[in-house]
């Protein structure tokens, strides 16, 4: 399986890859992302099977991202990794096609739960 991560900071991709591999996803191939606008064209060259994606981020957010994506007909599963999770974000990342959002802080099992919703098992 192969995993893209998006977000502006090295410091959180990297604290989400060491949760993916504490998760069980270790044996995975990631792809890194520092904005949205990156992380579409990296989605249409690596086809991705989950794309894990922070919100708020240079150039193209989160949301915009996962819009040009659904609007592009990918159906590539989708999960927000932000510090915001309040209810009207998650009905914002529901609508745009988001399969869950998680909120910071979060551990092994919290990634573990949202993926294994999804049914994406490592």
């Amino acid at each position: 399986m192969k995993i893209l991560i998006a977000d502006d900071s090295r410091v959180m991709r990297q604290i989400v890859v060491r949760t993916l591999r504490q998760a069980g996803f270790g044996g995975h191939d990631i792809v890194e992302a520092e904005n949205g606008r990156q992380a579409l064209e990296l989605a249409a060259q690596e086809t991705p099977d989950l794309i894990l994606s922070d919100w708020n981020m240079p150039e193209m957010n989160g949301i915009d991202l996962l819009i040009n994506l659904r609007a592009m007909g990918s159906q590539i599963t989708f999960g927000f990794v932000t510090s915001e999770g309040s209810d009207e974000m998650r009905q914002k990342a529901n609508a745009a096609g988001a399969s869950f959002l998680i909120a910071k802080p979060f551990n092994a099992e919290t990634f573990a739960d949202a993926l294994a919703a999804v049914g994406i098992t490592s």
